[in-house]
């Protein structure tokens, strides 16, 4: 039997009018801090964003959810913050934010396949 750890995971949001507070979900980020494992996963719902906001800068939202998935990996090109160990990544990108991106709130789980539960969370929250 696998051992099984302890996760948290936010739904990535897609707000294209802050001010309306209507969201599309359009990502999910899972962190296990035993693992030493952060991940996000997303999705760009095109219809679904420019049907709250018909002038929504679509190419703005598309980098900025890049830039998210740059950062949770840990990429070089994802700059400063992505440089963080994954703890610290993870807090940051689950801050609270008045942007056009945002997450939940972090949610706790178990898991002993952390890619298995990450596509589940998506297939389920996001898709």
């Amino acid at each position: 039997m696998q051992q099984r750890h302890v996760y948290e995971y936010a739904i990535v949001r897609v707000v294209p009018l802050v001010e309306r507070e209507e969201f599309v979900n359009a990502g999910v980020i899972l962190f296990c801090k035993k693992m030493k494992y952060i991940m996000m996963r997303y999705t760009l719902p095109r219809e679904k964003i420019l049907t709250l906001s018909p002038n929504a800068n679509i190419e703005e939202i598309s980098e900025n959810l890049e830039a998210f998935r740059m950062i949770a990996a840990g990429e070089k090109d994802g700059g400063t913050i992505a440089q963080l160990d994954e703890a610290e990544r993870f807090r940051w990108l689950t801050a609270m934010r008045s942007a056009s991106i945002q997450t939940s709130r972090p949610h706790p789980g178990v898991t002993d396949d952390p890619e298995k539960t990450i596509e589940c969370l998506f297939k389920e929250m996001v898709l």
